[in-house]
This record gives structure tokens, sequence and C-alpha cells, in this order.
């Protein structure tokens, strides 16, 4: 999904290249839950082109309007021009966000990601005095907040808090047998919140004797920061990870992460983020050159198909969600299905293909009425597969369909398809 960054952030250009063929209609998320041409692919180009040329105000309308994308890029899937569409709404974001500022709590979350110390205080406290403000669902570790906030609604299901992380929980050098080594980039959700996720990777690389160096200094990919126009944060988090990043060692093979929205970020995001900063660019396409989405990595680079085809297979039905950021992204999602079908049955949904609803910080606060629309769609999907488990290689995904599937209804368990792996890896 590489573009040429003067054709991404050219908006005139962009919108005269759009020939208005309206392929990007029925597979656009907010179209189809918000039917406005206005808030359609095309309609966000045209507004794009008149804005650069000085015929649109960037008032709050417009403001409303380029807020409602969920950068799922499934327009740019299916665009016979391959038109960034996502790409420069990013780049609108940030002139938003100079305009009007970022609101109070998105400030304050995007403060955490910036420190590491400053995150993991944050949590401790918040797994300390969660059941003050939450009410616990320890069967299926979630929460419901007591109160009504932006971005911790009463009624919607949240991830649980862990009292430790999952990069405070073990040493950063682990040393399975020194043939071959892996950084691990393990997410804001996966470290925190989905901390399964981790230790089963751990458990993974273990069985492959791979010795894992845990890179506890990581920040966060800045992901929920470019998405919502806060480039100060993305500058600051990008340029620390690739300067990080670059002092691994030729010992590294390889830095696998478990998340398909960090992986999207650090590989693809970074370099068109970089735009106009060359020297970063060059460092960013290069060391990145190394990150991989853990199944991709797993299935490419090792012998774990073999290995799972040996193990005991498992009754329960998978069906698999395919993350945005991953198969649109990167082109990835034979890998996970090919380890997963080791062990499991897979039974397909109607369309694993379909964003699922999650779109990112100001989605999930002032717009979630759309991500609950949408995360609907995505949970009767998964109900009638009539799977024991549904799976994707995203934890904002996670959040999203167990949220989504907690107000349909539908008993469906969510798993990493590491966390699938892992549990084969131990029959």
């Amino acid at each position: 999904m590489s573009k040429n960054p003067d054709e991404i952030f050219n908006f005139s250009e962009t919108s005269d290249a759009c020939v208005k063929c309206g392929k990007c209609i029925p597979v656009c998320t907010i179209h189809n839950v918000n039917g406005d041409e206005v808030t359609s692919p095309r309609g966000f180009i045209d507004l794009l082109g008149a804005y650069q040329r000085g015929d649109l105000e960037l008032d709050k309308n417009a403001k409303d309007i380029f807020e409602s994308c969920f950068l799922c890029t499934a327009c740019t899937d299916v665009c016979p021009k391959s038109l960034p569409t996502d790409m420069v709404i990013e780049q609108i974001r940030a002139d938003i966000a100079k305009k009007y500022g970022i609101a109070w709590y998105k400030k304050a979350f995007f403060l955490l990601l910036r420190y590491r110390w400053l995150n993991d205080l944050a949590f401790k406290l918040g797994w300390v005095f969660q059941t003050c403000g939450f009410k616990i669902k320890a069967d299926i570790d979630s929460m419901h907040s007591r109160f009504n906030f932006p971005m911790l609604k009463a009624d919607r299901l949240l991830p649980s808090l862990k009292k430790t992380s999952f990069l405070n929980a073990h040493p950063e050098n682990i040393n399975n047998g020194g043939k071959r080594k892996v950084a691990i980039f393990i997410g804001c959700l996966g470290n925190y919140n989905y901390r399964g996720i981790g230790d089963s990777l751990l458990e993974i690389l273990e069985a492959l004797e791979i010795d894992a160096f845990l890179a506890k200094d990581q920040k966060c990919c800045s992901a929920p920061a470019y998405f919502t126009g806060d480039f100060d944060t993305v500058d600051h988090n990008a340029k620390f990870n690739i300067e990080y990043f670059e002092g691994f060692g030729d010992d590294i093979e390889a830095i696998i992460v478990p998340e398909a929205t960090c992986s999207a970020m650090l590989k693809i995001d970074y370099e068109h983020y970089f735009h106009d900063q060359p020297e970063w660019r060059d460092r960013a396409k290069k060391v990145m050159s190394k990150v991989y989405m853990a199944t991709e990595w797993l299935q490419n680079h090792t012998h774990l198909e073999q290995l799972l085809a040996s193990k005991k297979k498992d009754t329960k039905i998978v069906t698999y969600h395919d993350p945005c950021h991953a198969k649109k992204m990167q082109g990835i999602h034979k890998e996970p299905r090919n380890l997963i079908r080791q062990n499991y049955k897979i039974v397909e949904m109607s369309d694993p293909n379909a964003c699922c609803g999650f779109g990112g910080v100001t989605m999930q606060s002032e717009k979630y009425h759309y991500a609950k629309a949408v995360g609907e769609t995505k949970a009767n999907m998964i109900k009638e597969t009539q799977a024991d488990i549904v799976s994707a290689e995203c934890s904002a995904c996670r959040m999203q369909i167990n949220a989504s599937m907690n107000y349909a209804d539908v008993k469906t368990e969510f798993k990493n398809p590491i966390e699938l792996i892992a549990e084969a890896l131990r029959r």
C-alpha cells in the first residue's frame, strides 16, 4: 500500500484523479451506517480538493465530516486508481487539531502514550482502584464503567486491567537456546490488558527454540495519536522508536508484533508521516523492514506450521476476522488461517474483511453511535457462523468485537491467533 508522498499529500491532485466511479460506496464503513454522499470516500476526496483550493472553510461542519471516517482503507482496496483516501484524511485531521485543539481526555491519553513510566503508573493505579469505577465481570475478564465518560460508556464492555504489565512481568532477554533471536513489540492493549497474547507468544518462541528480546524501552507506536491528528506525539514516539530499533543489532532477526494496527503503523505509516522529513523517512523505511506481524513471521520463517500439525486437533470451531490494518494494508490474511487450521476447524463469516467498527479514539468517544452500529453487523456475522471462538490479530478489534457481541448477546469467545496457537502447542 506504499504510495508516492507527493500524491498522498496533494489533496487537489487526489481529488482531480477521482473518476467518481462509485466502487468505493458499497464497501465504505461509514457510508453503510450513515448513507450520506458527503461521508463517503468520493465525498471526502471532493471536499479535500475544495479545501486545498480555498473553496472550503475548515469549520465545525467540515471537522465533523472528516472525523467520521473509520480509516478502514476499504475504499483504497477497491479503487481502480488506488487513491489514498485514508492517508489524506489523516493529514487533514492534523489541520483540524491545530485549529480546534484536542479534547482534554484525548490529550491525557496521548500523554500516557509518550511516557512508559507514566503509563505503568496509571495502569497500576487503575488496577488497584478499578473496582471503584468499574463493575468487574471476572468470567470473561472484562468490566463495565459505573459512570458515563467520553471513552468509558456505562453500557459498554471494556477489557480488565492487569496487576503487572507484560513487559514488567518478564526479563528483557529470554534465552530459548540461542539459535535465533527476535525482538517483540507488544502494543499497549497487549501490554496492559490482554496479557495472554504476549505470554502465549513467549510460549511459542520457547517451543521453536528462538530467543526473545522484549525491548522494554519501546514506546507506543502512536497510531491512536496519528489517527486523531496529534502529530506532536507521533513525532516524539516515532523518532524514539526508530533510534531505539536501530540499536538492536544484527543478532535480532526480526521485530515481531502480534497486533495489526501497531505493525501497520511501524511498517507503513511511519514512512508516510515522515514524508517531509526525508532523513527520518529513510531511517524509518530501513529499520522497519525488520517488522513483521507475528503470524506472518511465524508462518513464513519458522517450522511452526509443521509443529502444530503434529499436535492434537481441537473440536472447537473458529471464525477469523480480518483486521483492516492486516489484510488491506499489509496483505496478511492467509498466514493466521494457515496456522489456526492445523488444530481447529475454521468457518468463515459472510464478510470476514468487513470493518469491525473500532475506528480510533474519536470514533470510540465522540461518535460511538457509528462504532456501535457497525459492530452490530459484525456481531451478527459472527453469530451466524455458530463458531466457539472468533479470532483476530488485533487488540483494537478485540475490544470492539467483544463490546459488540455483548450488546448483541453473542456468546462467542475471542482469542488472538497467538493464544490459539499456544494452546494447541500445549496439547
